[in-house]
């Protein structure tokens, strides 16, 4: 059934109180009419504090586990989705935290599983859109050989390891996204996000570049998890979101790489942010932690192809809009307070 679309497009962002998601949202609000649904597991109101007067976006508390009825919501009327439906689907809902990640994991399993169905769901029942975002935790552990992965690469992840409910949980939801889209021909699309960085990451997460800042700001030890060949992809999150937007709006049917292939030592960014901030900070080892680990870099080539992609910030102005995020943050001096 084809819907009328009144003024602007209606697009629905799960997860959309995150980091990548509240991104998301604001770069919509641009030219759309945003749902915003989180259920502040990993996202914050904070990161979505400006938005929420702008009466283009609404924003929803609930668990995409269970089945969400946007037609039903008093707060959505004005968007008229009994009518015109929703237009996008960008599927962001998952626990992400390294700090936190063994008490999140029937969240993070359920959200890969039940979550990832409910929203496909929807994008049936409204003809949308559907963008998925993964991660390139599918293709599992850096390679010895430090080569950098492309899509057709099938992956090395062990299904019952510790890491199972986000990394066999991603595999199986690009897997539910490929079924949906040919048994009811849903345009679905899979974007393999790697390590994205910037303003609006969680402080105190381990997630290590948000935690290099605030630290250096208060001149305490930069901890990396791992040692001097701590080498991983980052990308800055403009150029993520940059990507999203253009999957949405592709023709693309198979998955994409999003993200940085550059191979970038942590020392040296750790270094870059003691300089930038002018601290007296010193840089420590420590042993791994589970969800911050060497990554493999991405051969980008598809995104390039077939989105006209590739990400532009470079890693000294993306680590400076950070710096700058950070040190402004009101959050920051929440952290101040607590030490």
């Amino acid at each position: 059934m084809k819907r009328v679309i009144f003024d602007k497009k209606n697009v629905l962002v799960t997860g959309g109180a995150g980091f990548i998601g509240s991104h998301l949202c604001e770069r919509l609000l641009e030219n759309n009419k945003v749902i915003c649904v989180d259920n502040f597991i990993s996202g914050t109101e904070e990161n979505i504090d400006r938005l929420l007067a702008n009466p283009d976006f609404v924003f929803i508390k609930a668990d995409i586990t269970e089945p969400l009825a946007l037609e039903n919501l008093p707060e959505l009327q004005k968007f008229k989705i009994q009518f015109q439906g929703v237009q996008e689907i960008y599927n962001a809902a998952c626990p992400t935290s390294p700090a936190y990640f063994a008490e999140q994991k029937v969240a993070i399993a359920s959200a890969n599983s039940l979550g990832v169905k409910n929203m496909l769901d929807l994008a049936v029942k409204y003809q949308s859109v559907f963008v998925q975002l993964s991660s390139s935790v599918v293709y599992g552990p850096r390679r010895a050989d430090n080569k950098k992965i492309a899509e057709d690469d099938l992956g090395v992840v062990d299904p019952v390891g510790e890491r199972a409910c986000y990394d066999e949980g991603k595999r199986f939801a690009e897997s539910l996204c490929a079924t949906y889209r040919a048994a009811y021909n849903l345009d679905a699309k899979i974007a393999r996000l790697f390590r994205i960085y910037g303003p609006r990451m969680k402080l105190k997460d381990n997630q290590m570049i948000p935690d290099f800042v605030v630290n250096a700001l208060e001149n305490k030890d930069l901890v990396i998890f791992g040692d001097k060949n701590f080498h991983t992809s980052l990308c800055y999150i403009d150029d993520a979101v940059d990507a999203l937007l253009k999957l949405a709006a592709s023709d693309a049917s198979a998955p994409v790489n999003i993200g940085s292939d550059q191979d970038e030592n942590l020392t040296a960014v750790a270094e870059e942010i003691i300089k930038l901030t002018e601290s007296k900070s010193r840089i420590k080892y420590e042993q791994g932690v589970m969800f911050m680990t060497p990554l493999a870099v991405p051969d980008i080539s598809r995104a390039k192809e077939i989105l006209g992609w590739l990400p532009v910030t470079t890693l000294a102005a993306g680590v400076q809009k950070t710096v700058d995020d950070l040190r402004a943050s009101k959050g920051l001096l929440g952290v101040k307070e607590a030490v």
